[in-house]
């Protein structure tokens, strides 16, 4: 590869790294291919996602929600990671969402509501960015720069598609490491695994 020989980087593309042509590619290409839906309502007769564009109000909660560092991860500006938006450019999750619904919808974002602040606020839908929903859970693993990808996926302008990994959540620790084809090979969720929906025209 000759990384020996010629050991530092070529400098040369950096003004093109995070241009809008690459971040549409990452929204395209990569988030909204990587959202996994594992569970969508009660039944198949009742789904949740996608959800409609139009509702009264929308709780928006977690701490990734709004957080570009949260959503880049380790490995990116640093290898364990940064919180904040002043990192790079890109858009949350929380962005993405304000930019999809319609106008008049609310959206609310709160870090770490309670019971009693949900309960009292009669909201129509609640996104939870980290952790789980009671009766849709979406997987979105880490989307990096570009929320507005998974705003993209969640009401319906694009769908879910089946997860391309070898496995989603192992049973215990001792599983790792953990492939399709592995002796010991048993995952919550396999290879292949994810519930599909179909784009929807508005809604």
């Amino acid at each position: 590869m000759g990384l020996f020989e010629n050991p530092l980087a070529d400098l040369s593309l950096v003004s093109q790294l995070g241009s809008k042509e690459h971040r549409e590619l990452a929204r395209g290409k990569a988030v909204r291919r990587s959202l996994v839906l594992l569970k969508n309502g009660e039944s198949a007769d009742k789904p949740v996602l996608p959800l409609p564009k139009k509702a009264s109000k929308i709780l928006v909660a977690g701490s990734h929600a709004d957080n570009l560092g949260y959503q880049c991860g380790g490995w990116t500006i640093e290898w364990q990671g940064l919180s904040g938006n002043n990192l790079t450019q890109g858009t949350t999750i929380l962005t993405g969402i304000k930019n999809t619904v319609d106008p008049e919808t609310k959206v609310v974002y709160k870090e770490n509501p309670t019971a009693e602040f949900v309960k009292s606020n009669d909201f129509s839908y609640a996104i939870v960015v980290v952790g789980e929903p009671p009766y849709a859970e979406t997987f979105a693993w880490l989307p990096g720069t570009e929320g507005q990808g998974v705003a993209d996926v969640l009401f319906g302008d694009y769908g879910f598609h089946r997860q391309a990994f070898s496995a989603l959540g192992l049973k215990t620790v001792d599983q790792l490491p953990m492939n399709v084809g592995d002796p010991h090979y048993d995952p919550l969720f396999p290879f292949g695994f994810g519930l599909t929906t179909t784009p929807t025209k508005a809604n």
